[in-house]
C-alpha cells in the first residue's frame, strides 16, 4: 500500500511542521491545499517535501475532494494540519502499508484543549476514517463534512490515537464555535427548518448539562467546565442566528 498524504491549510505555521513531522516515515507523498495564507504555511511545508497548491477557499468537502483528486497513489491519508499521528497511530499505519493493499480505516482522535488533554465532555472517543482509497469523496455543505466510501467496504478502527490540538485559549474556542454556529444556522434555514420559541435559551441549557453532566465533562477539570460553557454559548448564538435568518427570510 503506498499513501499520499492529503492537508488543508490556512495560516497554519503554528502546527503545520508537527503534523507533517508525525508522518514522514509514512507518507510516499504529501500534498497540500492552501486557501491564501498569509504566513510560513507554505515555504514550512515545501521543507517538508509536500507539493503545495492554492486556490480560493469552497468549503471543507470541495476543497478536500480538490486536493485528492491530485493524489498519485490510490490510498489517502487525511489529515488537518492541527492534528499528529502518536507514535502507537505511526506503528498502526506502518503495518497497514504491509499488510494491506485497499481499505478504509479509522482513528480515534484525542484533543489537547489549552494543553489539557479531553477524555470525556463528548469529545472521546472521537472516531474518524482518515485512510481510505482516493475513489471515495467527501460530501457536505459549508460544514461538518463526511466521506462517502463504497457501502461495501467497513471502516477498521487503527490502535492509537490521532493527536488533535485544537485551542489554545478559550477566546480562540469561543470564536471558532461562534463561526461553525453561524454556517450551521444557514445551512438549518435553507433546510426549511423553522426555530421555536425559547430555542436558543432551551438548547443553551440542555447543550451544557449534556456536556457537563451526561457526558461527565466534570471529570477533565476545568477544561471540562470551559468546553461546555463554551459549547452552550455557541448553541445560543446558532439558535439566534436562526430566528435572524428566518425573520429575515420571511421579510423578503
Amino acid at each position: 500500500m503506498k499513501i499520499t498524504v492529503a492537508v488543508i491549510t490556512f495560516n497554519e505555521e503554528k502546527n503545520i511542521a508537527r503534523c507533517l513531522k508525525s508522518v514522514m516515515g509514512i507518507a510516499d507523498e504529501i500534498i497540500v491545499m492552501d486557501s491564501g495564507s498569509s504566513d510560513n504555511t507554505e515555504n514550512i511545508c515545501r521543507e517538508f517535501g509536500a507539493t503545495f497548491y492554492q486556490q480560493p477557499w469552497q468549503g471543507y468537502a470541495q476543497q478536500k475532494n480538490e486536493l485528492n483528486q491530485r493524489a498519485t497513489y490510490p490510498m489517502i491519508l487525511s489529515l488537518d494540519a492541527d492534528e499528529v499521528l502518536s507514535p502507537a497511530l505511526q506503528e498502526s499505519i506502518l503495518d497497514l502499508k504491509n499488510r494491506y493493499s485497499e481499505g478504509v480505516f479509522s482513528v480515534n482522535r484525542l484533543t489537547n484543549y489549552c494543553g489539557t488533554w479531553i477524555y470525556h465532555s463528548g469529545w472521546y472517543p472521537d472516531i474518524k476514517v482518515r485512510l481510505f482509497p482516493k475513489k471515495c469523496f467527501w460530501e457536505g455543505d459549508l460544514v461538518h463534512e463526511e466521506l462517502v466510501y463504497p457501502s461495501e467496504m467497513k471502516a477498521v478502527l487503527v490502535a492509537g490515537h490521532l493527536e488533535h490540538y485544537s485551542y489554545t485559549s478559550h477566546r480562540q474556542h469561543r470564536e471558532r464555535a461562534d463561526r461553525y454556529s453561524k454556517l450551521t444556522a444557514k445551512k438549518y434555514v435553507l433546510s426549511g427548518r423553522k426555530p421555536y420559541l425559547f430555542q436558543p435559551l432551551i438548547s443553551a441549557v440542555g447543550r451544557f448539562l449534556k456536556m457537563y453532566l451526561i457526558k461527565r465533562g466534570f471529570l477533565d477539570g476545568a477544561a471540562g467546565f470551559h468546553i461546555a460553557r463554551i459549547s452552550a454559548i455557541s448553541n445560543y448564538v446558532k439558535y439566534q442566528e436562526v430566528k435572524r435568518l428566518y425573520d429575515q427570510r420571511k421579510a423578503d
